[in-house]
């Protein structure tokens, strides 16, 4: 089990590192655009800068979308937001915008709501 789970911390990595590459190249970008956005925020504890790709649906207005957590028992970047939220800056075609997210819990399951600020 150990084993399987550092395995899956590997490929994640590697897959995350190549989905930011090209999220950051303005000529494969729109690659990832179709359902992918890059969030970086700072660590509650930390205080460094972190950025991940993770995949979101769009939210029932135009200024929010919704990240479900996918196995959130081995991800720790939610936690960020547990309580009354806190800031993070999305990249969402393209562009930098503005957000404060706050996570959700419903059992198993994690979700984070996203506003995203006036552009």
């Amino acid at each position: 089990m150990v084993v399987r789970k550092q395995f899956y911390r590997v490929v994640e990595g590697a897959l995350n590192k190549g989905v930011r590459a090209l999220s950051d190249s303005g000529r494969w970008s729109h690659l990832v655009d179709w359902g992918i956005v890059v969030i970086t925020y700072t660590g509650r504890r930390s205080g460094r800068s972190f950025s991940t790709p993770v995949g979101y649906l769009a939210g029932p207005g135009a200024d929010q979308i919704t990240i479900g957590v996918e196995r959130p028992g081995d991800k720790t970047w939610w936690r960020n937001f547990v309580g009354a939220g806190g800031p993070l800056s999305v990249r969402l075609k393209g562009t930098e915008r503005a957000a404060h997210a706050v996570a959700h819990q419903d059992g198993g399951k994690v979700t984070v709501t996203v506003q995203l600020a006036q552009p």
